[in-house]
């Protein structure tokens, strides 16, 4: 029986330890934390995460989760449209999903083949030469045909195996909350939700968890809201963080002011946007008669922007399962490599010139984007909405 050592227990790490468990193999899922628990907010996933799930044997489970997501336009602080909302083919609709519900589906699919440990922070991996790969937390050591490294932005693994591929700020900080059904504010029924409205440096986007007075198949609905700044994440409580967000963004369209009002501190989580620059040289690194591979965030972080970030987690455990039932496992690594590294550095692009615009300062420099930004906007999202719909797990 071939086994394999998954680190990280994120969306990725249970996705492809899932995937392998299912496959056949013996899986170590090892996760830093004492607790595998996610945060109370949500996940946007476009058609090639959903795609990938469902390759992964657990769309039924994301369908009965997950509510469609409507192109909501792009608005300016003054309520003035810059992209007025426009229908979504059915095959280019995301979706949205709370996290709790979505760590819930992934828990399901890990099944019996897979034996998660917590509290273990793996501080090295063995890539001798005729050895097999192993990672070690400064005490034990475990052995196995393939490593796994889903370990996050500051993945340990990849600070070893691509020290030239480094974690840097993105200039902004995000917060994120859902609101629950019974807190959420009453809205027009001609009050725009799902969308974004966009200023200098700031950034405001909302969303519908399911119908009020129906899960809409979630547990967990409501409204989920992203706001997004320029600088550095916060110090202050979340009572302070919250009233920060209600003074930077007075004044903006219904329904954000509400929103934040209605918003509780507790509920509220911060972020810091980073990125990996540049992405590392490989994803797979053959080792012996095995290997290691990276995944998510440990092999592509990038801001968050066109809400790609899970759907290429999904993305790299479906290739890599895809892979592995079709050749042989150092074959696989390395295809998994030269599949896997064009993909991520092309979204990673678009990503990062969505940023660009979104980080428009200075009053000249916005009239210039605000007065282009129905063509730019449009044509990126387009861009990313194409990739996202065109993607399909390996053969």
């Amino acid at each position: 029986m071939r086994s394999a050592v998954v680190v990280g227990a994120g969306v990725g790490g249970l996705a492809v330890a899932g995937a392998l468990a299912r496959s056949g193999w013996q899986v170590t899922l090892l996760e830093r934390a004492e607790r595998v628990r996610p945060e109370s907010t949500a996940v946007v996933l476009w058609p090639n995460g959903v795609r990938a799930l469902q390759a992964l044997g657990l769309g039924a489970g994301l369908a009965a989760i997950a509510t469609p997501l409507s192109d909501g336009g792009v608005r300016r602080p003054d309520g003035h449209w810059l992209v007025q909302p426009r229908p979504i083919p059915a095959d280019r609709m995301p979706v949205v999903v709370h996290r709790e519900d979505l760590h819930d589906t992934l828990i399901a699919g890990l099944g019996e083949r897979v034996e998660l440990r917590t509290g273990v922070t793996v501080r090295h991996v063995r890539v001798e030469p005729g050895e097999r790969p192993a990672v070690s937390d400064g005490r034990h050591t475990i052995e196995a045909d393939l490593v796994v490294a889903a370990d996050g932005t500051d993945s340990g693994i990849r600070r070893q195996l691509a020290p030239e591929s480094r974690v840097v700020s993105s200039g902004c900080a995000a917060w994120r909350a859902v609101i629950p059904w019974y807190q959420a504010p009453r809205l027009p029924d001609d009050q725009p939700l799902a969308g974004e409205i966009l200023g200098a440096g700031y950034r405001f986007v909302a969303a519908s968890l399911g119908d009020r007075g129906s899960s809409g198949g979630s547990t967990r609905g409501g409204i989920y809201w992203v706001a997004t700044a320029a600088g550095a994440p916060r110090p202050e409580p979340p009572e302070t963080q919250l009233a920060l967000l209600r003074r930077w963004y007075a004044g903006w369209p219904a329904p954000v002011g509400a929103l934040l009002d209605a918003t509780d501190p507790a509920d509220l989580v911060q972020q810091e946007v980073r990125e990996l620059r540049p992405l590392p040289r490989a994803y797979g690194f053959p080792v012996g008669p095995g290997g290691v591979v990276l995944l998510g965030d440990a092999a592509h972080a990038m801001p968050p922007h066109l809400g790609q970030g899970a759907c290429l987690a999904f993305e790299d455990a479906a290739t890599l399962a895809s892979l592995l039932r079709e050749a042989r496992l150092p074959d696989a690594v390395q295809a998994y490599d030269r599949v896997r590294r064009p993909r991520a550095a092309t979204v990673v692009r678009q990503t990062r010139r969505m940023s660009a615009v979104l980080q428009t300062r200075g009053r000249l420099a916005l009239r210039a984007r605000d007065a282009a930004l129905g063509t730019i906007n449009t044509r990126l999202l387009s861009s990313a909405a194409a990739s996202a719909a065109q993607w399909r797990p390996p053969a």
